[in-house]
């Protein structure tokens, strides 16, 4: 699994605690000089705060340029590790474009690697949480504000979608749910978890929000990717404050708050349905998506309130 920089504020009060398992988003929430990077991987609440158990990042490393993403180019250096690259075994030169293995090229770096990285990584309680979801259906808004239940319900679902090279035999997206976005690493039921994810969200006035890096204007295949300068933008007006101060609207079906605007994002995005042109295959697709949603949480419905089951996709 892909586990991102952590990135917070020089009051350190931002997390993103919950990234999909496939995508690489170290570049989505890389570190400026407003932000100090936390974690990369593993990251613990408790009373105090957060903090950081394992010391390091990793990210993909296909097509990986300096020119992209300067901070993880740099960090590969002594003390880094790359897997699954092909090389020239005479020079030792990296090729990042060559897929011939897998897509699914990594680099692995102590956190101490990245500019303007917290040390130790500990900090204060966030004033936001954001999840992180690659929808390879397009049907996902790029930005949603959660109240405290669909916090819950999302954290539960843990929904992103495996896209061609995370895993060998995946040729296409497909759906997939991992319970807090860690199912293997739970012993409880799931609900136990988000109810305190939602204890903690009440006591220090936490904002929660769902982010899609998946596709707009169509499915994989039709649409395309969320730009980037997009996600950081959106990324940065939550950090802000912008974000939270806007008006907001529904997204029907799933029962989602999206933003009318954001800063320096087209608002034409922001709502999915708008960006496609057959209205018709996008209810489609919502339809499925949202069939997926339902059947997955059937079996987590027991430990659940009802307010907690009410607040997935009708």
């Amino acid at each position: 699994m892909v586990r991102p920089p952590c990135p917070s504020n020089s009051e350190l009060v931002t997390c993103k605690p919950f990234p999909p398992a496939n995508h690489f988003l170290s570049a989505t929430v890389r570190p400026n000089q407003r932000r100090r990077v936390l974690w990369g991987r593993c990251p613990v609440a408790a009373s105090e705060g957060i903090y950081n158990i394992e010391g390091g990042c990793y990210a993909k490393a296909i097509g990986l340029t300096r020119e992209k993403e300067p901070e993880i180019w740099d960090a590969i250096r002594f003390g880094a590790l790359l897997e699954n690259v092909v090389f020239d075994q005479r020079t030792g030169t990296v090729d990042y474009d060559d897929c011939s293995i897998t897509e699914n090229t990594r680099v692995s770096y102590p956190l101490e690697y990245i500019p303007n990285a917290k040390i130790p990584a500990v900090g204060g309680h966030p004033e936001n949480i954001i999840m992180l979801t690659c929808d390879a259906f397009g049907v996902l808004p790029p930005v949603s504000k959660l109240t405290s239940e669909q916090a819950m319900y999302h954290f539960i679902s843990g929904y992103t979608a495996k896209v061609a090279g995370t895993e060998e035999g995946v040729s296409e997206p497909t759906a997939t749910f991992s319970a807090c976005f860690g199912a293997p690493f739970m012993v409880w039921h799931p609900a136990k978890y988000a109810e305190l994810l939602a204890d903690k969200m009440a006591k220090h006035n936490v904002h929660a929000w769902l982010i899609n890096t998946g596709w707009t204007g169509g499915a994989y295949g039709s649409g395309h990717r969320m730009s980037l300068a997009d996600t950081r933008a959106i990324i940065d007006a939550i950090h802000s404050g912008e974000l939270a101060k806007a008006e907001y609207v529904n997204f029907p079906r799933f029962n989602l708050q999206v933003p009318k605007t954001c800063p320096n994002v087209d608002s034409n995005i922001l709502m999915p349905s708008q960006t496609w042109a057959d209205q018709f295959a996008f209810e489609a697709a919502a339809e499925k998506l949202s069939k997926l949603f339902k059947d997955n949480f059937k079996k987590f419905e027991a430990g659940c309130s009802a307010e907690v089951r009410a607040a997935g996709p009708h």
